[in-house]
């Protein structure tokens, strides 16, 4: 028996049933959930348990890994190992983190609409989340799908926003949550670069908006007015019609395609219960304004 597709909207987000993660899939199998992947963008794998080894050598069917950031971390003893993102609360330890650290601040910016990665030259293609500890209430993940988003625009800011190229950093993303102060080594690292608004996915043909938080300046467009665009699309590409909330399962793993999805945590009691999801996240092929044939701009140009 094949993998079990049962999807929550006919295009977007399904859950995948008969199938363990634990273990290589058949080749059938695996064809089976990249085709969901590339219809639904959004794959929900429940009851699934995984070691940190089976959770990235899933993620490798996918493509090559990429390296978490690991701002503000420089120095410190990570808790997992360096090819997983700590979503969680907690430091090194195993404790929850206190108010006043600088990475319980940094991580409030994943409340903030995202897609993950935006902010390197070459993105993301998907990550994949696995749940192990989750809070009683609160904390779910919010899911928008950015295709249907495009879909829905009106034909005159379609035209407007084709080959338009935003300036995307970690730092404005962190900078809209009032953190302003960072590693000048982490601001070395992470210069920031240009990512095409609008995407078209290999797999389908279907056109896509690429906005985020990390979205600031638009190129060649006056500064403030560029921004007040990508709010605007944002707060289009958000409405509750194209978006799915999920609640998180223990030992749930969910994928998502960040070339046409925006995501957000939201809130819980992140002083009293613990939150420890753990991101593998593969590498998307080239920067997107290249695959799209835009022309890279002048990153030191403002307008």
């Amino acid at each position: 028996m094949g993998i079990s597709v049962s999807p929550i909207t006919p295009d977007f987000v399904a859950e995948i049933g008969d199938v363990d993660l634990s273990r290589p899939l058949a080749p059938d199998d695996l064809a089976a959930v990249k085709q969901a992947f590339w219809t639904y963008a959004v794959l929900i794998f429940p009851e699934q348990r995984l070691s940190a080894e089976q959770h990235l050598d899933f993620a490798r069917q996918f493509g090559p890994l990429e390296a978490p950031s690991n701002v503000g971390k420089s120095g410190k003893k990570l808790r997992l190992r360096p090819e997983l993102a700590d979503v969680s609360n907690l430091d090194h330890e195993g404790s929850i983190l206190a108010r006043e650290n600088f990475l319980t601040a940094f991580q409030m910016g994943n409340r903030l609409w995202h897609t993950d990665a935006s902010f390197r030259r070459t993105p993301s293609l998907c990550s994949l989340l696995y749940a192990q500890v989750v809070p009683p209430i609160g904390g779910h993940t919010e899911f928008a799908d950015q295709r249907a988003a495009y879909d829905a625009l009106p034909e005159a800011l379609r035209r407007q926003i084709q080959g338009r190229v935003a300036e995307h950093s970690i730092f404005i993303s962190r900078g809209r949550m009032g953190l302003t102060e960072f590693d000048p080594e982490d601001l070395r690292r992470l210069p920031p670069v240009p990512q095409a608004l609008v995407r078209t996915i290999p797999q389908t043909g279907r056109k896509s908006l690429y906005v985020a938080a990390h979205a600031g300046r638009i190129f060649g467009m006056p500064e403030a007015e560029g921004r007040a665009l990508i709010d605007r699309l944002i707060a289009h590409a958000t409405r509750r019609e194209f978006v799915y909330t999920h609640r998180w399962r223990e030992r749930d793993l969910v994928m998502w395609d960040n070339r046409c999805t925006l995501h957000r945590g939201t809130a819980f009691d992140d002083a009293r219960f613990k939150r420890d999801l753990q991101r593998a996240t593969v590498s998307d092929v080239a920067n997107s304004c290249e695959q799209e044939g835009i022309p890279l701009p002048d990153t030191r140009q403002a307008g």
